[in-house]
């Protein structure tokens, strides 16, 4: 079963800027490759996103795009670093711009979002990835996507240092042992909801 994947780097840092967020959000591409996932990045913060909870907000808006590649994917990886506590503001906006799917309809009369798996990765050196995972996972269930169990993983750093995720010599296992488990789960799942769709 061909599978595929969409990942939405949530970093304030455009392009070229390295990103922590850029580099877990390839992680999880490379682990669900090992599973014959294929997969792209998306740095939200390269493209003109409006705010707005539309589809398309006009103007130049460019969430268009970057939904039609959301819609073909299966599985949703959504990583965000954590700024002041919670998500970045790039990750809200595209939270808020999934709500437009609530009243997208597919074929089978559901949400369009019904039978899509998402999984959340957090980065950042202060606390905050707990409450983070949870509204992103309330965020994204709310809109139709489904949480594989244990569908995330994240790295804080110590307190108040300033060392960041990218700057690690090597990723540390709890993080890569909770990521693995996660794409394990998402693909699982997600080839479960093609087998079985949910009831129309």
């Amino acid at each position: 079963m061909t599978l595929t994947a969409i990942a939405l780097n949530c970093t304030l840092k455009p392009s070229p800027a390295e990103s922590s967020t850029d580099l877990m959000a390839g992680q999880f591409l490379d682990a669900l490759s090992e599973h014959q996932v294929t997969g792209e990045v998306v740095r939200v913060v390269d493209h003109d996103v409006k705010p707005g909870v539309e589809a398309d907000m006009g103007d130049g808006d460019q969430w268009p795009t970057i939904r039609e590649r959301i819609l073909a994917a299966d599985i949703l990886v959504f990583v965000t670093p954590t700024w002041m506590g919670n998500m970045s503001s790039v990750a809200a906006r595209a939270l808020e711009r999934l709500d437009a799917e609530l009243s997208t309809e597919g074929d089978d009369g559901n949400p369009v979002l019904f039978g899509k798996v998402a999984v959340v990765g957090v980065v950042g050196n202060e606390d905050g990835a707990h409450k983070i995972t949870a509204d992103l996972y309330q965020g994204l269930n709310d809109t139709g996507y489904t949480i594989p169990a244990q569908g995330g993983t994240y790295w804080n750093g110590e307190a108040m240092h300033g060392t960041d995720y990218k700057d690690l010599d090597e990723t540390p296992e709890a993080t890569a042992s909770a990521m693995k488990t996660a794409v394990a789960n998402a693909v699982h799942l997600a080839q479960a909801l093609k087998t079985q769709p949910y009831p129309s």
